[in-house]
């Protein structure tokens, strides 16, 4: 899946979504799931298990299809991330189906997940995200994609 599609269809498809309410809604899902151990948790509860050990490990990203996603996600957070974000379920699902995988590998980087309580749990994703979404690109900031 091609990022650079993605992050173009912001502006576009949307009729000029913010970037920054993308990285405001992920940012909402990490804090209501209980920061990354607890999305973690939720996504394998979901079915999501195997794609979920490959973002955490130090290998490749197993990739995850959109609707399997935002069904491990459940509706409710879902609807809760479109609403916030502005973005439709449409286009919202292939967006975090991209992401995720990338923001876990970056938040996991020797394969282990922080533990709750760690300052790391609860990480700010506005750097992360604002990197990629601002055009700063997923070379400086995941090492090449």
């Amino acid at each position: 899946m091609d990022l650079s599609n993605l992050l173009s269809g912001l502006g576009g498809a949307e009729g000029g979504a913010d970037p920054a309410k993308m990285i405001g809604g992920v940012q909402e899902v990490f804090a209501s799931q209980g920061g990354v151990d607890g999305l973690l948790a939720k996504l394998r509860a979901g079915g999501l298990g195997p794609q979920v050990d490959s973002w955490v490990s130090t290998g490749s990203n197993e990739p995850v299809e959109p609707a399997k996603l935002g069904s491990a996600l459940g509706p409710d957070t879902v609807n809760q991330l479109a609403t916030k974000t502005g973005i439709s379920i449409q286009t919202l699902l292939p967006m975090l189906a991209a992401f995720l995988p990338m923001i876990i590998d970056h938040l996991t980087p020797h394969g282990q997940a922080p533990k709750p309580g760690e300052a790391a749990n609860n990480p700010d994703l506005g750097g992360l995200l604002g990197g990629l979404l601002g055009g700063g690109g997923l070379g400086g900031i995941l090492g090449g994609g």
